[in-house]
C-alpha cells in the first residue's frame, strides 16, 4: 500500500510500510530504525506518518504484530490490545 522512510542527509535511517487487504484493513510491517538513530522519536514519527497515509487511503483499521519488548513503543503510538490468533509454522 505505502511506505515511509526517515533520512539523515541522503542516508536511509528508518523505514516502515503497510500492506492492505483491498478493503478497510492495513497491516504495519517492518518498522525499523538504525540503532544509531534510535531514541530520538524517529520510529514514532514514522508510524504517525504511516497512519496518516493509511487513513487517507480509506482504511479504517491498522493492525500490527510485535514482540513483547516492543509493546511500550506500540502503545505509545496509539495501538491498543487485541485478541488475535497465531500459528507457529
Amino acid at each position: 500500500m505505502t511506505w515511509v522512510g526517515a533520512f539523515a542527509d541522503d542516508e536511509l535511517v528508518g523505514f516502515v510500510h503497510a500492506c492492505w487487504d483491498g478493503g478497510t484493513h492495513a497491516f504495519l510491517l517492518d518498522a525499523v530504525v538504525d540503532p544509531a538513530h534510535q531514541g530520538r522519536g524517529t520510529g514514532r514519527r514514522l508510524v504517525e506518518r504511516l497512519v496518516v497515509e493509511v487513513r487517507a487511503a480509506g482504511c479504517a483499521w491498522l493492525h500490527v504484530d510485535f514482540e513483547p519488548h516492543l509493546e511500550g513503543f506500540y502503545r505509545a503510538c496509539g495501538f491498543g490490545r487485541t485478541a488475535a490468533g497465531l500459528l507457529r509454522l
